[in-house]
């Protein structure tokens, strides 16, 4: 990836805030728990002449969740050797400590042309704060606050300098990229799907819940078809959250569903559906999201029990529980082997391309015309739920996939009850499946006599 730069440090010296200055946006989670940024997160800059890519990092050192310490090293590593250019982050109000001096030998030796930006400089009596480090002999160095903006104006000079020409895109996509947020509570296998999907290691895995914290963002091609994969951090039940910044990460899950346009839910098969999974689901069916759900660990299934029977009874169980959500295709895959990506795959193209299909004012017509005629709606206090006339109104919405919206005419909404409005839907979907893609319902009652 050309015109790449990655910003490195120890925990805690405002890396996180800095990616977010630069990236224009609040993306990284900002904390002032060191560790808090265990991935490797990419966003585009463009506040020089020319858009470059900013990565941020996991801090190296201080004993930080020491878990982590080997795969948060390799994401760093991983982002020097991509990145064309490294900023190095030091805390200018904590002074020059022995982890900046070992990490600065380390930078070294990945011979790449480096800047020393020497944060949390937030006022110009702090001017002096930044003598202390040129004792580690960086030719470049910049001072910043990046929590108040300050110094960004001489750092993007001093990155485009070094970064290569710029060569701007001969080829665009023919239309944006589908986003696809893997969601579900903690532990379920989120990055481990994700890593399925790449074919490597971009992300954090390990067992302990609630490692991802941050979303990631990661660009994915498959064939000519291309994706921006959401992993979101696990969303565990409100009352659940660890701390301050689990808070943030279920703010952050809650808000990509809404920023996605298909939600991947993970369950695990060997613990079936739980409440939590319920809960998230609906979280989904409110955003009004298409959705594919992926039951994740199916290899254990089949290793326990050695039969397709037990893979179908966990596929109609979960089926059942999820009855709300039963526009949604259920794909049996496991992370750990790779087994069913392409099917996984395949079920999404089928939700886009079944998202295209427009059903036509007069047959929309004619189907609930056959509805009321099989079965007409209940009786509610002496009246009966009825359509004049019904239409699915054009849209100039541009997204991958477009949730179908249908008008109604009726006599008066409020005689619709829940079972009669998902008989409505079940009939139009024989005729227009509309898969994975749920049903926007909007109705227009007739004024009342005398209304104004």
């Amino acid at each position: 990836m050309s015109r790449t730069v990655a910003i490195v440090g120890r925990p805690n010296v405002g890396k996180s805030a800095l990616f977010n200055r630069l990236a224009g946006k609040k993306i990284a989670i900002v904390h002032d728990q060191p560790g808090v940024t265990r991935d490797r997160i990419p966003a585009e800059c463009r506040l020089g002449e020319r858009p470059f890519t900013i990565f941020d990092t996991g801090g190296i050192g201080e004993g930080v969740d020491a878990e982590f310490s080997v795969q948060v090293r390799t994401e760093v590593d991983i982002a020097l050797t991509m990145s064309d250019v490294l900023l190095f982050v030091v805390d200018g109000q904590d002074g020059l400590t022995n982890v900046d001096e070992d990490l600065a030998r380390v930078l070294r030796r990945a011979k790449k042309p480096i800047i020393l930006v020497v944060n949390k400089i937030d006022h110009a009596k702090h001017g002096s704060y930044a003598s202390e480090f040129t004792k580690l002999g960086f030719d470049r160095v910049v001072t910043t606050s990046a929590e108040h903006g300050l110094g960004m104006g001489k750092l993007i000079e001093n990155i485009e300098e070094l970064l290569p020409p710029y060569v701007p895109p001969t080829e665009r996509a023919p239309e944006r990229p589908l986003h696809i947020a893997i969601v579900g509570r903690p532990n379920v296998g989120k990055s481990s799907l994700t890593n399925a999907i790449l074919g490597d290691t971009r992300t954090l895995v390990s067992p302990i819940s609630g490692t991802t914290r941050d979303a990631v963002d990661v660009q994915y091609r498959r064939g000519d078809d291309h994706y921006v994969l959401i992993d979101t951090a696990g969303i565990r039940p409100r009352g659940k959250v660890d701390n301050s910044v689990e808070v943030f990460s279920v703010m952050r899950s809650e808000s990509n569903i809404k920023r996605a346009d298909l939600c991947c839910l993970v369950i695990d098969a060997t613990m079936g559906v739980t409440a939590q999974d319920k809960k998230i689901a609906g979280m989904i069916q409110e955003a009004r999201k298409p959705c594919i759900v992926a039951v994740n660990k199916s290899d254990l299934i089949k290793n326990r029990t050695g039969n397709k029977d037990a893979l179908k009874e966990v596929l109609q169980s979960i089926e059942s529980e999820m009855f709300f959500l039963s526009y949604a295709p259920v794909v049996l895959v496991s992370a750990k082997t790779g087994e069913d990506m392409k099917r996984l795959f395949l079920e999404i193209e089928r939700i886009r391309n079944g998202a295209k299909k427009r059903i036509g004012t007069g047959v929309l017509n004619r189907i609930l015309a056959s509805a009321f005629t099989q079965q007409p709606a209940a009786i509610r206090g002496g009246k009966r739920f009825k359509i004049v006339y019904a239409t699915v109104p054009s849209t100039q919405d541009d997204s991958p996939i477009v949730v179908p919206e249908i008008v109604f005419f009726c006599n008066d909404e409020k005689l619709l009850d829940d079972h009669y409005r998902r008989f409505i839907e079940a009939q139009i979907r024989e005729t227009v499946p509309y898969p994975g893609v749920p049903m926007i319902f909007r109705f227009r009652g007739r004024e009342k006599r005398g209304a104004k």
